[in-house]
């Protein structure tokens, strides 16, 4: 290490443009010279794949679509101000709600939380013509959309179809869809580097967008990661001239479906009116006198005698009984679609192969179909001339799979929203209870899942996660991205300012509703406010002339809390890190988890500098780690050089790895 501070603005992050061609000078050094990608020489390392005419190969393009995906490798140049005041149990929360403009939003978490969120559910806008309010800098105009697509020369718009009278519009339409293409694009490319490996996402849209959405996902995420094209049936509109349109779709994508299936994920969740049928089969086997074949009967009279729509009629199986009083459904043990393997499988009474189905053994050896066996999971006939099947127990937990279409009235969730916030407040706000069961499916039912919804809107996405959590006393935790959109109504200036009074009430009203098992559950969330960089650049106007007004670069106005919020989104750390404070100095030494301290005090002498570095030593000695430890000081905190390299000198001696300023 050298005595030099790094400076934090110097640094980069996965997904940037500067870190690509970091990893690519590794992978292929001979393609990059002096910090620049010789492109030729790249294309020969890679061989005959490479294609050589873009315009030519298949998939979605569209005027603008380069400068769109080069927004998402630009570093963040913003910060996030920490506003304690308007959050709910801010030293404690571990969930976090931002406002601002997401693109820039989302490149400041990629340091901190790349490869971190288990799932992603976005409500982007439907760009239905009047909900359509991104508009990122450096993305095609109509006018450049018309002149890159043949519509426009210079000497102005031309007509697009002989005689139709619809090139208007259509000029304009194209237009649209570039510009909403434009916007999810580098925010879906961001958003692939932040979900995991075993990541989803989920994203909601109707069918003004669908098909480009969809062709826009299988890009960004791959079309070999699709899971499914979700329906959901939310009303009838009987004002429809044709048809009444009353769904919406959800695309899922998972970052990697090899891995999700590697992990042994399986979507499910409890059949409706499970408790009613467990509870119908302990009646039975009491009466039965623990009698298996009594009690089957007992169960298939219960199940006849329901009405028909009954959830615990539909498909219900299970009503046979185990001698030890479990409750069973049958299930075929053929291979899907034929073509299975055929072995010998013994009756375990008569010692002969039992019959094997036409499609074959759906487990591929012998070997895996001696573990369900083993296992008691084999429901055998009287003799080896029956066919075998499966068992899955009713108390299994393996639940049922999930269907791509469900029908739930919309209106439910804006009457519930209205008599959280008062009528009117937010339009089509998302189903809590839609989004808890999609959530807990996607995260497979992980209770520590990490939820980003960076289109927030009201908030649905973080009443949802705390609904989930309140209901097993899980921790998952939420992150929330919402722009400063403003709707000047109901004492509301923003609908950011709707999503996080939707979330104090939100969580009032859970607190007050939780069980002792549950009491412990996070109900509060740190807001931030997306800002311009606390440290003033220097840009060469006449009023930063003032060379002593320069000495201090920090923004009028902000704190040492703000700094420290920008140095741990320069520095990838997370948000929620433990954070231990003491006053050293006439500032504040802040320590977090032990691998990063910042100091940001001024006019720091030698004498200051020897009392702050001792204080850092005893800081790290008294819970001592084995990570690499950070310190992070002020760039103009110092009176002199003397100092600064004094304080460097006394860190190194200490064991300090890394300096770094800001």
């Amino acid at each position: 290490m050298t005595l030099d501070f790094e400076p934090v603005s110097d640094l980069t992050g996965s997904g940037e443009a500067k870190s690509n061609i970091a990893l690519l000078a590794r992978l292929f050094p001979d393609a990059v010279v002096d910090g620049t990608v010789d492109v030729d020489a790249l294309r020969d390392l890679l061989g005959d794949d490479v294609a050589t005419d873009t315009a030519d190969a298949f998939g979605l393009r569209w005027p603008g679509m380069a400068e769109a995906r080069r927004l998402s490798t630009l570093p963040p140049t913003d910060t996030f101000l920490p506003k304690p005041d308007e959050s709910v149990d801010w030293d404690t929360t571990r969930n976090i709600v931002i406002e601002g403009d997401n693109l820039e939003v989302l490149r400041l978490l990629r340091r901190g939380y790349t490869n971190a969120v288990d799932v992603i559910y976005i409500d982007p806008p439907y760009n239905t013509g009047n909900d359509f309010v991104y508009d990122d800098k450096r993305t095609t105009s109509q006018a450049e959309h018309e002149t890159t697509a043949g519509q426009r020369d210079d000497e102005g718009v031309l007509q697009v179809g002989e005689g139709s009278d619809r090139a208007q519009d259509r000029k304009a339409g194209a237009s649209l869809h570039t510009k909403w293409l434009s916007m999810m694009y580098p925010r879906l490319l961001v958003a692939h580097h932040l979900l995991k490996e075993t990541g989803v996402i989920i994203a909601s849209i109707d069918d003004t967008e669908h098909a480009r959405l969809k062709l826009l996902m299988d890009r960004v995420f791959g079309a070999e990661n699709f899971i499914a094209n979700i329906i959901w049936q939310g009303g009838r509109k009987n004002d429809s001239r044709y048809v009444s349109v009353g769904h919406d779709y959800m695309l899922i994508y998972a970052k990697n479906e090899g891995s999700l299936r590697d992990s042994g994920v399986r979507w499910r969740e409890e059949r409706p009116a499970d408790e009613a049928t467990r509870e119908a089969a302990r009646i039975a086997w009491a009466k039965s006198d623990h009698n298996p074949e009594k009690a089957t009967k007992l169960m298939k009279s219960w199940i006849s005698s329901l009405p028909e729509g009954n959830p615990a009629k539909e498909n219900n199986r299970f009503y046979e009984f185990d001698p030890d009083g479990r409750v069973f459904r049958k299930r075929d043990i053929s291979w899907p679609g034929g073509g299975g393997p055929k072995y010998d499988v013994i009756h375990p009474s008569t010692g002969l192969p039992v019959r094997s189905p036409e499609r074959g053994w759906r487990y591929s050896n012998p070997e895996r179909m001696q573990q369900d066996i083993d296992a008691g999971l084999i429901a055998w006939g009287k003799d080896h001339t029956e066919y075998i099947n499966r068992k899955t127990y009713l108390d299994s937990g393996d639940g049922m799979v999930p269907t791509s279409v469900f029908e739930k009235k919309r209106t439910s969730s804006s009457n519930a929203l209205d008599a959280l916030l008062g009528d009117g407040v937010f339009g089509h706000p998302k189903d809590v209870s839609v989004l808890s069961r999609w959530i807990s499916l996607a995260s497979d039912n992980s209770k520590s899942a990490l939820i980003l919804d960076f289109f927030a809107g009201s908030g649905s996405t973080g009443h949802a996660v705390m609904e989930l959590n309140a209901a097993d006393g899980g921790d998952r935790r939420y992150i929330l991205v919402q722009l400063d959109e403003p709707v000047g109504k109901n004492d509301y200036d923003t609908i950011a300012d709707i999503t996080r009074e939707r979330l104090r009430r939100a969580s009032k009203q859970l607190a007050s509703k939780l069980t002792i098992d549950a009491a412990n559950i996070d109900t509060g969330f740190r807001s931030y406010r997306l800002a311009s960089s606390n440290v003033r650049a220097w840009d060469g106007k006449p009023d930063q002339l003032d060379l002593l007004g320069a000495v201090d670069n920090l923004a009028a106005g902000r704190t040492t809390d703000d700094l420290l919020v920008e140095t741990m989104l320069r520095l990838g750390v997370d948000l929620i890190t433990p954070l231990e404070t003491r006053e050293i100095a006439g500032s504040t030494l802040y320590n977090l988890a032990g691998t990063l301290f910042a100091y940001f005090g001024t006019d720091i002498t030698v004498e200051r500098a020897n009392e702050v570095a001792k204080a850092l030593v005893a800081c790290r000695d008294e819970n001592p780690g084995d990570a690499d430890t950070t310190v992070v000081v002020r760039d103009t905190g110092f009176v002199d050089s003397a100092a600064k390299l004094n304080f460097a000198a006394a860190l190194e001696q200490s064991g300090f790895t890394t300096l770094r300023s800001i």
